[in-house]
């Protein structure tokens, strides 16, 4: 798949849509062009019923993604015209992310820093490579953080820990972001990629519609009571009911063999 810029990277190994974060010079900081690209390519992997599973990268060893490309920030973010610009189009970015029914996966190695940290959170999983490191160095930049570029860190760590990312600025190393529970397992650098293909083989293996189930009722859960669409979820769970995977998925287990799931 071509984008529109070298910086982003679209490749499919089987049923694994790869997004890769190609600037590798500047630790992968992100501009204006590549949030673009980057959307561009999710919804092309989302409307892709053979691709099962997305998984985000940086290009290289360094960084998964450094944040924003300051570098840039004269050009794209030089004034609140162009700033806000800049954030409709990576929020849009990371909407379309958080929004894609099909399961997301963040393989961290190095620098995940400010609007790095923003869209790994913003993927169902992270995992990362013990040498990985986190933080938000927006009070360091007079940057502001709205809810959007908050909620899911809140969400992982609660409003203490998310408080001190913010106010220190401090950087976290792959142990400690474990422990907050910001990422989902810590291997050794040599294993990484394998680690997330073997993930990724795994879910993109399960029956499609019940993973989607489990993804929006999650995501209703999460919000208030009164804001939850109850009737999505339960209309959600008759439809794996009344699928062809759900008959598969019985058979199969009758049979003693691995299903085959079609996404229908």
């Amino acid at each position: 798949m071509k984008t529109t810029t070298d910086k982003i990277v679209a490749r499919q190994e089987g049923p694994i849509g790869f997004l890769i974060f190609n600037n590798p010079e500047r630790r992968n900081a992100v501009s204006l062009e590549m949030w673009q690209a980057a959307g561009e390519v999710l919804d092309a992997f989302s409307k892709d019923d053979s691709v099962r599973v997305i998984v985000l990268a940086g290009a290289g060893d360094k960084s998964f993604v450094a944040g924003a490309d300051i570098s840039k920030f004269e050009d794209e973010r030089a004034n609140a015209e162009a700033q806000e610009k800049y954030s409709k189009t990576s929020s849009g970015m990371r909407s379309i992310l958080r929004g894609t029914g099909k399961p997301t996966v963040a393989m961290i190695r190095g620098y995940c820093i400010g609007g790095g940290m923003s869209l790994a959170l913003s993927c169902d999983m992270r995992i990362c490579s013990d040498d990985a490191q986190f933080g938000i160095p927006a009070a360091r930049l007079g940057i502001g953080y709205g809810m959007e570029g908050l909620r899911r860190l809140v969400e992982l760590v609660g409003p203490s820990v998310a408080k001190e990312f913010v106010f220190t600025a401090r950087r976290y190393n792959a142990n400690q972001a474990l422990r907050m529970g910001i990422v989902n397992e810590v291997v050794p650098v040599a294993e990484l990629e394998n680690t997330v293909r073997s993930w990724a083989q795994t879910m993109a293996e399960n029956a499609p519609l019940s993973i989607l189930t489990a993804k929006r009722v999650v995501d209703e859960l999460m919000k208030d009571p009164a804001d939850r669409d109850n009737a999505l979820c339960d209309q959600l769970v008759k439809d794996c009911g009344a699928s062809q995977d759900f008959i598969e998925g019985r058979r199969a287990f009758m049979e003693k063999r691995k299903p085959v799931f079609k996404g229908r």
